[in-house]
């Protein structure tokens, strides 16, 4: 694995943001597109540009990934959804759990054969519902694992075999198999946290196939090899780092999302761009961001 020269976070957008979670870049229009799910809020900014424009969701918003043919699919408390830029319009898709009105979408990630991966969560933060779940080319959604208080990921590997996933609660990384028909198997531990070193949040994978995962409450965000062996930590001026995508014309400018909902007034002032969308340079760029492919 590299040495990755890391420059140090700045704050880029002044959002505040309860709970500001899944920045993704977007090729096609050069952007960044995140959420904040406690505001229910869709973000976009362009970097060139310094635009900056945001939309209203129907409820908790936990990701917003974007289709091949265009659009994006949200994962919203009620399901998954397809949301036009266009108009703000959302249109159903699907409902993985109508069973569990308490449960939330939370975080996802689409693979090399652009298959989207996604998880659920208890919106309360304690009971085991959430599972992680593939959403499968006739439209249904196929659990593949459960028994999870907070999801979060998936991310999958540059090469497309292996997929990551946190146990927040537990502070563990779990890693998987994933097999030609999308089966997950050979589940193991990957990486364990302390929880007072922090609590692990959403997980992204270089194209050197190192993780990096966020810290709630944890000031930072680290870089494990493909081992599991921590490589590197960027230490951040709040507390709650919830995950980072790279972008950029080159892959090697980092974003990184941040939440305040845990802070008290009196925290401000410790940490007042708690919330903030943050920005940072590596040397090392992430890997491709693919586009889900409708009915596979």
């Amino acid at each position: 694995m590299s040495n990755v020269a890391i420059s140090e976070p700045v704050s880029i957008w002044q959002l505040g943001a309860p709970l500001g979670e899944g920045p993704v870049w977007v090729e096609r229009d050069q952007a960044l597109w995140f959420v904040d799910i406690k505001s229910h809020k869709i973000h976009r900014l362009d970097p060139a540009t310094g635009a900056t424009r945001s939309w209203d969701a129907p409820g908790q918003v936990g990701f917003l990934l974007p289709i091949e043919s265009g659009g994006f699919v949200a994962g919203l408390q009620t399901g998954l959804s397809k949301f036009d830029e266009r108009d703000g319009s959302f249109t159903h898709i699907s409902s993985p759990e109508p069973d569990l009105p308490t449960n939330r979408l939370n975080d996802a990630t689409v693979d090399p054969q652009g298959r989207l991966w996604f998880g659920s969560m208890d919106d309360g933060e304690s009971d085991t519902t959430g599972a992680i779940y593939r959403l499968a080319g006739d439209g249904t959604c196929v659990k593949s694992t459960d028994h999870v208080a907070i999801t979060n990921g998936p991310a999958i590997s540059p090469d497309g075999k292996t997929l990551y996933h946190v146990d927040t609660l537990v502070g563990v990384i779990h890693a998987c198999d994933i097999e030609a028909d999308g089966t997950l198997t050979n589940s193991r531990e990957f990486a364990r946290i302390p929880n007072d070193e922090g609590h692990p949040d959403g997980p992204t994978v270089d194209s050197e196939g190192c993780i990096w995962v966020g810290l709630y409450n944890g000031w930072a965000v680290r870089r494990y090899s493909p081992a599991g062996e921590l490589l590197e930590t960027v230490k951040f001026p709040v507390s709650a780092i919830t995950k980072i995508a790279f972008g950029g014309p080159d892959g090697k400018t980092v974003f990184a999302t941040t939440a305040n909902k845990h802070i008290t007034p009196s925290d401000l002032a410790r940490e007042p761009h708690a919330g903030d969308l943050f920005r940072f340079e590596v040397s090392v760029p992430g890997q491709k961001n693919y586009l889900i492919r409708e009915g596979v």
